[in-house]
């Protein structure tokens, strides 16, 4: 467990928060992602070392051996939350990883929820591009924050169908980022039904998204009552002073 850079996963006390990776890898393509690079790059060594893959019986088994970013499991990391340790923490769960993804084997993903359910004085945050896959898990502890990743307005469809209404969690928050497209009409339909709204910029290479679809996306958040976070990488485009509301709850 680290002290990771991602300005919206805060400690209950409201200072930065922890990223936790008991699983990592993703078989989805998604040509912005940071979790891609960055197994690619400095973490390709370690990722390679670990041969705890879904399946041993898999026909290209030894082909995936060799792609770093192929889904890993790091059955160790779970001793990593003591239950111990009392001082309350926020962790992003599995942010190298689509935990949702249905590649993974179940098993993996059920040790993680029981030691997320087992460490009630943490706040677990866990977040997917696969929100379909979500109410399959349902119902999660009260400590555990789930929220679904919509870049565009394919994934805002997603949302809308399939997300929001059919699962319970405590928290359930909307990530906009990258925000890639104009999601319209969608913010009606979606927004109201989160608690939480975070907005960011795609990097490397560095693409914002339009004000005014972003402007849209807080009038949308302010007429429903729902509390907005701005990701530093807005500030070249709207200046230091951004929004970074929590939600409030305990």
């Amino acid at each position: 467990m680290n002290k990771t850079q991602v300005e919206w996963v805060k400690n209950p006390d409201g200072s930065q928060g922890y990223s936790w990776n008991p699983i990592t890898g993703c078989l989805d393509t998604c040509t912005y992602c940071y979790a891609r690079q960055l197994a690619h790059g400095r973490l390709r060594a370690t990722y390679l070392a670990n041969n705890n893959l879904p399946s041993q019986d898999e026909p290209n088994h030894r082909r995936h051996l060799a792609n770093p970013f192929y889904p890993r499991f790091w059955p160790e990391r779970l001793k990593e939350i003591p239950r111990s340790d009392t001082t309350s923490k926020g962790i992003f769960a599995c942010n190298m990883c689509e935990f949702f993804g249905d590649w993974l084997p179940t098993k993996w993903q059920r040790q993680v929820l029981n030691v997320i359910k087992s460490n009630p004085q943490h706040r677990f945050y866990l977040l997917t591009k696969q929100p379909w896959h979500v109410p399959n898990f349902s119902p999660f502890p009260d400590n555990c924050w789930i929220g679904v990743t919509v870049c565009d307005n394919w994934m805002a469809t997603n949302a809308w169908k399939t997300y929001f209404d059919k699962f319970r969690a405590k928290v359930k928050f909307i990530s906009f980022e990258p925000l890639l497209e104009d999601l319209g009409g969608f913010n009606e339909l979606i927004i109201p039904k989160a608690d939480w709204i975070v907005i960011g910029s795609q990097t490397k290479p560095y693409n914002p998204p339009k004000k005014e679809w972003i402007q849209k996306i807080i009038e949308c958040a302010d007429n429903t009552g729902k509390p907005v976070f701005l990701k530093d990488n807005l500030k070249p485009l709207l200046g230091d002073n951004l929004r970074q509301e929590m939600p409030e709850c305990n």
